[in-house]
C-alpha cells in the first residue's frame, strides 16, 4: 500500500496491518454491517497488472484460460493463468480499456506473475507493467452500493462483469449488489470520502468473507501450482473457455473436462476455530489417519463467529467428516455454494 494512501486511510480511523486495512475500530460490528447493510472496503490486498502494446490481446489470449480475443471495452472476464501441467498459478479478473488490458489478482503474487509472463513476450509488441500503487482498488456491497457507484462513476454498470467509467474511475459489477471500483491514486481520497458518506467503511477481511460466500476463490502464494481449474470450480465461474486455442496447460485442462470427473472440488464450509485457517492448511478426513483430504484456499471471520472458508476437498471425503489441520482438529460444516457444480 502506498504510504500516502495508507496515511489517508489511517486519518479515517483505519487500522492497517501488513499493508492491509484490518478494520476501522470495531471488527465485529463491521462484519455484521457487511452481512446486513451496505459497505465499502479498501482492497489493497489486490494488485493490478497492465498489459499494453499492439500484440497485447493476442498475447494474453495465448496465456490465459479465458477468451481475451472476444473481450470488449465495457466488459470483464474471470480467467486463470496456468503452468504447462494445467495447475493454476493465478486466478485473475481481466478487463480492457482503450486497447490496454488489466489483470486484478492478489498483490502478493503480482510481481511473480508479471515476471513469468514477461518470459513469454519474446518478440511480441507487449509491455507489462505493475500498476498496483497507481490505482486504488475498492469493494462496495449492499443494497445502497449501486446508488453510491452511480454517484461517483456517473452511472452504475447493470449486468455482472459490466463496467462503467468516468474520468479516471472504473466500476465493475460483480453481481449480487457487489462492485469493484478502481480510481487513480490522486483521486482516491476524494472517492473514498464520497463513498464513505453513505456506505459503512469495513476492513479487508469483510470483503474476503463476501468473496468466500460467493464461492469465488483467489489463488495465493500457498496454493499456487496446486489445482487444475476445475478443482477450484473456475470453469463453473466462467474462467475457462473450452473453444479457444492453446494456452499453457490447455490440453490437461481440456482432458480433465471431457475425459473424467475431478476427484477434488471447491467447497464452502464453516469452522469454529481459535485461529484463522491459513491458505494452504491441510484438511484430513475421519478414518483416514493424517492423509490429506484437501486444502484451505481462502478463509475469513464469519459475522456470527468462527470462520467461513473455501477449500478444495476430495469428493468422497466431503460426504463424511473433514477436519482442519489434523485428525483432532475442528470439524468443517459444509454449506451449499451459491451455484451448481457438475
Amino acid at each position: 500500500m502506498p504510504s500516502d494512501w495508507q496515511s489517508f486511510l489511517a486519518s479515517r480511523d483505519a487500522r492497517i496491518v501488513g499493508g492491509v486495512v484490518s478494520d476501522f475500530g470495531d471488527p465485529g460490528a463491521e462484519r455484521m454491517a457487511t452481512a446486513e447493510g451496505s459497505v465499502v472496503a479498501d482492497l489493497s490486498q489486490y494488485g493490478v497488472l497492465a498489459v499494453a502494446g499492439a500484440d497485447a490481446r493476442a498475447f494474453l489470449h495465448g496465456q490465459l484460460s479465458c477468451d481475451v480475443e472476444g473481450l470488449v471495452d465495457g466488459g470483464a472476464v474471470y480467467g486463470a493463468y496456468c503452468t504447462a501441467k494445467g495447475r493454476v498459478l493465478a486466478s485473475v479478473l481481466v478487463w480492457s480499456d482503450a486497447g490496454s488490458f488489466f489483470l486484478l489478482l492478489p498483490r502478493a503474487i503480482a510481481a511473480g506473475v508479471r515476471k513469468r509472463l514477461q518470459q513469454y513476450v519474446l518478440r511480441s509488441k507487449v509491455v507489462l507493467d505493475e500498476r498496483s500503487n497507481a490505482l486504488a482498488v475498492l469493494g462496495l456491497a449492499g443494497s445502497a452500493a449501486a446508488h453510491a457507484v452511480a454517484g461517483v462513476a456517473g452511472g452504475a454498470p447493470q449486468g455482472p462483469l459490466e463496467i462503467a467509467r468516468s474520468d479516471g474511475i472504473a466500476a465493475i459489477a460483480l453481481g449480487g449488489d457487489r462492485f469493484l471500483m478502481l480510481a487513480d491514486a490522486a483521486r482516491a481520497p476524494g472517492v473514498w470520502d464520497r463513498l464513505a458518506a453513505t456506505l459503512t467503511p469495513v476492513g479487508a477481511p469483510c470483503w474476503e468473507w463476501l468473496e468466500i460466500a460467493s464461492g469465488r476463490p483467489w489463488i495465493t502464494a500457498p496454493t499456487q501450482d496446486q489445482f487444475v481449474p476445475q478443482m477450484a470450480n473456475l470453469e463453473v465461474l466462467g474462467a475457462v473457455n473450452f473453444r479457444k486455442g492453446c494456452y499453457p496447460g490447455q490440453e490437461i485442462v481440456a482432458r480433465t473436462q471431457y475425459l473424467g470427473t475431478p476427484k477434488r472440488r471447491l467447497h464452502l464450509a464453516h469452522v469454529e476455530s481459535d485461529a484463522a485457517p491459513a491458505p494452504g492448511a491441510a484438511l484430513v478426513a475421519d478414518g483416514a489417519g493424517e492423509q490429506s483430504a484437501g486444502m484451505v484456499v481462502n478463509a475469513a471471520p464469519a459475522p456470527g463467529g468462527g470462520y467461513d472458508l473455501l477449500a478444495v476437498v476430495q469428493t468422497a471425503a466431503a460426504a463424511g467428516t473433514v477436519r482442519l489441520g489434523a485428525s483432532g482438529g475442528p470439524a468443517l460444516r459444509f454449506r451449499a455454494l451459491p451455484y451448481a457444480v457438475p
